[in-house]
């Protein structure tokens, strides 16, 4: 198993640096504290500083633009009222939606395997593999009719299983495609990426090292980069599993429907909402509302489940059904389901109104079921029901049979040795996303080599770095003064933008630089200010060895601001990861945000110190935006000094398993840069350790 990591240490000497910010003429204060605790903390115990506890500055952000995000989407909503508006509401939110995908591949030949069949009471079910991209293995199970009880062409139902490791072969979701045979429709369960038989990452005795919401969540690291998103390929799956059912000469491809529990729900979800061939739909336990779950629990979901700058856009659950209104959709929803079922309630009533508006209101409807998160027998039900009525015109009560067996995960099994990847020929998504990359280098390559001023300009675009001038002056609050041997140290609080608080530390030395004509130095470190204040640490060293004013600064998110109360996305994707998610839902990125806090912190140290530049120091995942802050206004920086950084995006891609990237990410960058061109823009300015 490779493994890459974003925490790197170069030695001990140099590792607790996080933003060093610099300010050399400030005026001198006339009084100085005691020597300092071994810790100095500006923000921890007080937070009256920055609204409330510091590890929560960024959720507190965050969640006060979604509500922003909320009331603009409602607004939006509450005005689209004639057949023209609603029209072009839906097209906005499709043609948005496919593009932050990234588009969808080309149709390749499915190559459609039966490699078996099992026969049961009423139905059989046939074991199918097929290729939704060349040598991308999917393994699924037809669910088809007795002929001899409802004679063919039969209406097909794809059901996409949520994140059950077993996929397939789970129980709920085989009962449910039981459930569809049983009533004269052949359904079609196939296995998700990471579940059941189609787990990406083995090791060397055929098991899986990573599966489920986490495996997903890995390939959408690399997807983020790439400018697509793990759904898309989700999406894509389940539309060529619309392909098969379509082509089965005993399916009528103009009645096919769809529905899905949890993540099956989801995909159902995004399916209904893209495919027009889906003519009825049955999403379960998911749909509830994108904006009050984030307002309330603040628990953005797996890598599927979250589409770049949708909130910002305005696509909200409410819009799945909304875009493909008035196609008819079933909302089943359970009580005590974790996707809250009052925010259930209110995207049903978004639907049913603009429903109503366009005169099918008898078109959108909702099962409550007094139960947890789960495809149970109630819901089950309801699905058959509803597909019964709009794919087969017969609106009946429906029941499951007390006696329904079905197959065992031997009998389901698809794959000779029961994982996919083992297959002739077959490749991972992470494959996938490599091979995407490796075109893209070569189109990089000539662009940065041909026209390097065109490359940067547009890899300042896809990061979104504002330039200095549009970036606001930052309020400083002084809080106290320290005195130490050689120098003096103040601590300092940068105030960016509304909500966001930067603590930071000055260092004034009291004796002339060590070299003459030496620059003040910005610096950040991944670990704060509290272990680089400490007396003999980073901070005394560098003020003995250059003896230069110094600024250290710890940008959003870093330092005293670390989120530390949040467990979902532990231990491969960081504490951080719900505040990444949240940002990216919001077309922002981490990246972006701290580049440009520390623009801020250099624009002030360069003011204070009068002088012409400065230098630049980060040590660890800090590097990243302070790279992309050096190379977007590279006359603020005579030197850059980058410790532990990652290699590059593309090494994170050609590394199945990494830990903490997600923070590192941004949207779309390598069809157009990776970090070596930000590197090679600045010359011998960088030096990398």
């Amino acid at each position: 198993m490779r493994e890459h990591s974003s925490n790197k240490m170069l030695s001990q000497t140099i590792i607790p640096a996080l933003c060093l910010l610099l300010t050399a003429v400030l005026p001198p204060t006339p009084t100085f504290a005691a020597e300092p605790p071994e810790d100095i903390h500006i923000l921890i115990g007080h937070d009256d500083r920055c609204g409330g506890p510091p590890a929560e500055m960024m959720q507190r952000y965050l969640t006060r633009e979604t509500q922003i995000a909320w009331d603009r989407w409602k607004a939006t909503y509450e005005a689209i009222d004639t057949p023209e508006q609603i029209t072009t509401y839906q097209k906005a939110r499709r043609t948005f939606f496919v593009e932050q995908l990234g588009g969808f591949p080309e149709r390749t030949p499915l190559n459609v395997q039966k490699v078996g069949v099992v026969q049961r009471e009423g139905f059989h079910v046939e074991k199918i593999i097929f290729e939704s991209l060349p040598g991308v293995f999917v393994t699924g199970a037809a669910f088809v009719p007795d002929a001899k009880r409802f004679a063919p062409p039969w209406p097909g139902v794809l059901i996409p299983c949520g994140h059950s490791e077993n996929g397939k072969a789970y129980d709920g979701y085989q009962r449910a495609s039981a459930l569809m045979a049983l009533n004269g429709m052949v359904a079609f369960i196939f296995d998700p990426y990471d579940q059941g038989e189609r787990y990406q990452l083995l090791n060397d005795t055929g098991k899986p090292i990573i599966g489920g919401t986490k495996g997903h969540t890995m390939m959408g690291v690399g997807s983020i980069l790439l400018g697509t998103n793990f759904a898309r390929y989700e999406i894509w799956d389940a539309m060529r599993g619309l392909d098969y059912l379509a082509q089965r000469p005993d399916v009528d491809a103009d009645r096919l429907g769809c529905t899905g529990n949890s993540g099956g729900g989801t995909q159902t979800s995004y399916l209904m909402a893209l495919d027009d061939r889906v003519k009825a739909a049955a999403p379960s336990c998911y749909l509830c509302g994108l904006y009050p779950r984030t307002l309330k629990l603040y628990e953005p979901q797996d890598a599927e489940q979250n589409i770049y700058g949708q909130l910002a856009f305005g696509m909200d659950h409410a819009d799945y059904i909304l875009m493909r209104a008035p196609s008819p959709v079933l909302m089943l929803t359970a009580t005590q389901d974790f996707f809250n079922i009052d925010d259930a309630w209110a995207t049903f009533r978004y639907a049913k109104r603009l429903y109503s508006r366009q005169g099918y209101a008898e078109r959108v409807d909702i099962l409550e079921n007094d139960a947890p998160h789960n495809y149970s027998q109630a819901q089950r039900e309801g699905a058959a029901r509803w597909m019964s009525r709009w794919l087969k015109n017969e609106d009946r009560p429906i029941s499951e049979p007390a006696d329904l067996t079905v197959l065992t995960e031997e009998e389901i099994q698809c794959a000779p040795q029961g994982q996919v990847v083992l297959l002739d020929g077959a490749r991972t998504l992470y494959d996938v996303n490599r091979e995407l990359n490796a075109k893209y280098a070569k189109e990089r390559a000539e662009r940065w080599k041909n026209t390097p001023d065109d490359a940067l300009a547009q890899a300042r675009a896809i990061a979104k770095v504002r330039s200095l001038s549009d970036l606001p002056i930052p309020e400083v609050t002084q809080v106290e003064t320290l005195d130490r041997k050689t120098y003096t140290l103040e601590t300092l609080l940068l105030h960016p933008e509304n909500g966001i608080v930067l603590p930071a530390i000055l260092a004034r030395p009291k004796k002339a630089p060590n070299a003459p004509g030496s620059s003040p130095i910005l610096m950040t470190d991944e670990w704060g200010i509290a272990l680089a204040s400490r007396p003999g640490g980073v901070m005394d060293r560098m003020m003995a060895e250059f003896s230069v004013p110094l600024l250290f600064v710890e940008p959003r998110g870093i330092g005293e601001t670390r989120q530390t109360n949040h467990n979902y996305f532990k231990p491969w994707f960081g504490s951080d990861g719900q505040d990444a998610y949240t940002a990216y839902l919001l077309g922002r990125s981490f990246v972006t945000m701290r580049a440009e806090d520390l623009l801020v912190a250099a624009r002030y140290l360069k003011e204070h110190a009068q002088s012409q530049s400065i230098q630049l120091w980060a040590v660890g995942n800090v590097g990243v935006p302070a790279l992309h802050a050096a190379a977007f206004e590279p006359a603020l920086f005579d030197r850059v000094e980058l410790v532990g950084m990652i290699e590059s995006w593309t090494a994170v891609l050609n590394t199945d398993i990494t830990r903490n990237q997600l923070i590192n990410t941004v949207h779309g960058a390598l069809p157009v840069y990776d970090l070596p061109d930000l590197v090679g823009s600045l010359g011998d300015r960088i030096k990398m350790m």
